[in-house]
């Protein structure tokens, strides 16, 4: 279906103008859509489990502000982009122990982690924006050609297919989000799988913060990364991922972000508003989510799901407990 709205909103762009259909628009197309694909991407697995993170779009603005510190510290670019890949996977193992240990919603650890990061990434760049470092070809392969982060964005969704659809960490998944209590009974390591998910979705947070600081040639610390974090939830939900936990694939929320990049970059072609691109963003929203509802209320029974599931779903169950028998 959502593959149908996809080819719709090219076929509609197309008619309305001739600058939409052309190499020179789909370059632009590419950077809209590969930015969303990524958070898209990262939050699948995190969705899946009906836990939510919204410190990645922070994890996001932090990582090229971390390589930029390590660098002027005197370590080389490289090695500077794999520590700060090393501390965006900690930030996540720090998410992850919170929520599974301390038994707090991942809505809130991530919340907290959100403002943290951001008063960090002030102080550290005293909010200041700068370049990133690193010039030559390690820039143009991390983001500073053209293609480079659309490519990106189809090898990491390639590799998390298989992860999710070929491994058994992947089968984990999926069954610790349908129901945890009965993966954990059947012996998955339900904490485990948990946690690494949420060091793979700040890992990814991170690794889309450095090729979005060459691509666009700068780095601020104001950058509304939970903005761009939720434009990445909303891709997911309308790609067919449950809030609600045990549901979503990785192509679906692809294509999710292809149908918020065609809007976006279609909007700017036509000449539209782009304050119309929020409004529709919004119902496509709430109408993945009132689908998204209704067949989770044909089978959710309560037990077993991520706290952000159980937050949601909690109007929907205390409904069914008040009904007399």
């Amino acid at each position: 279906m959502i593959s149908v709205v996809a080819l719709a909103l090219i076929l509609f762009f197309t008619i309305e103008s001739p600058n939409f259909f052309t190499g020179d628009n789909a370059a632009a197309l590419a950077s809209f859509i590969a930015p969303i694909a990524f958070f898209a991407l990262a939050e699948v697995p995190i969705l899946i489990l009906g836990e939510i993170d919204l410190s990645v779009g922070e994890v996001y603005v932090l990582s090229p502000f971390i390589v930029e510190h390590l660098n002027n510290a005197g370590i080389p670019v490289p090695f500077g982009i794999v520590l700060s890949m090393v501390i965006c996977a900690a930030v996540g193992w720090v998410n992850g122990l919170i929520t599974v240990k301390l038994h707090i919603p991942s809505f809130i650890t991530t919340l907290g982690m959100t403002f943290a990061l951001e008063g960090a990434i002030l102080i550290g760049s005293n909010g200041a924006p700068a370049n990133p470092v690193g010039e030559g070809t390690l820039a143009l392969v991390l983001g500073g050609g053209t293609w480079a982060e659309a490519y990106w964005a189809i090898a990491t969704m390639v590799i998390l297919y298989i992860m999710l659809r070929r491994t058994s960490f992947g089968l984990h998944v999926v069954a610790v989000g349908g129901n945890a209590q009965s993966a954990r009974e059947s012996g998955i390591k339900v904490d485990f799988v948990k946690i690494w998910c949420f060091v793979l979705c700040a890992f990814i947070g991170g690794l889309i913060g450095i090729l979005d600081g060459y691509h666009i040639g700068s780095i601020d610390p104001s950058t509304p990364g939970l903005t761009f974090m939720f434009y990445g939830v909303a891709a997911a939900v309308i790609g067919g991922t449950a809030l609600t936990g045990g549901r979503g694939t990785m192509i679906g929320a692809s294509i999710g972000a292809v149908v918020l990049g065609i809007l976006e970059d279609g909007f700017h072609v036509i000449g539209v508003n782009s304050f119309a691109y929020d409004l529709i963003l919004g119902v496509a929203i709430l109408v993945a989510m009132f689908l998204n509802v209704q067949i989770e209320r044909a089978t959710i029974r309560g037990a077993g799901q991520g706290s952000f599931a159980r937050m949601l779903g909690s109007p929907f169950n205390r409904r069914k407990e008040s009904v007399p028998r």
